[in-house]
């Protein structure tokens, strides 16, 4: 049996303008092809005509790149959904606090998630921690996420890549099944 016998939906998670900002994030950014990358996977989902659901950031914060009143909140034009794909708004690091994304997907029977997006550090680590402890299948695609630099907690600078790297790691086969691109297109 294939991934796609399994009808995954896949979530985006904050594909979003703001992310192309480096340097209100603190600095370098790793694996700049995730936006293209995840359009990529998109459009297959498409043909294959699978379950979509786009995540959006809304920060609380008026001057934050994904505050709404900000052009950063928009989607990335890589990933920009249709109409009759949902959109659901969160505030938070998780895509399920705070939203129906649960019972959406549970409406629809579904037990297998497929996430890409931005951080892998953060919302797209949170939602995969979420989204393994809830019971679902889940797989993280890797080069369709990315992460910044960041200070540690003594001010020692952690390269982006060790960042997303690391955060990979960390979910790879405790709360999901870490994959890349091509692993994923050849499993659909």
């Amino acid at each position: 049996m294939n991934l796609r016998d399994s009808k995954p939906a896949l979530l985006l998670i904050d594909i979003q303008k703001g992310f192309l900002d480096e340097k209100y994030w603190g600095g370098r950014r790793n694996n700049k092809d995730a936006e293209e990358t995840s359009g990529i996977i998109l459009k297959k989902w498409r043909e294959l005509n699978l379950p979509i659901f786009h995540i959006r950031h809304s920060s609380v914060n008026p001057q934050s790149k994904l505050h709404e009143s900000d052009p950063g909140f928009q989607f990335n034009d890589h990933v920009l959904p249709l109409d009759d794909e949902p959109v659901i708004t969160k505030n938070v690091n998780s895509a399920f606090i705070g939203t129906d994304l649960k019972e959406r997907i549970d409406r629809l029977g579904i037990d297998t998630l497929v996430i890409i997006g931005i951080t892998t550090n953060h919302c797209v680590s949170t939602t995969t921690r979420m989204a393994g402890n809830l019971g679902y299948k889940t797989y993280v695609i890797s080069d369709a996420t990315a992460a910044f630099d960041r200070v540690g907690i003594n001010g020692e600078k952690y390269d982006a890549e060790l960042i997303h790297l690391t955060a990979l790691a960390n979910l790879n086969e405790e709360f999901a099944t870490v994959w890349n691109s091509e692993k994923l297109l050849k499993e659909l």
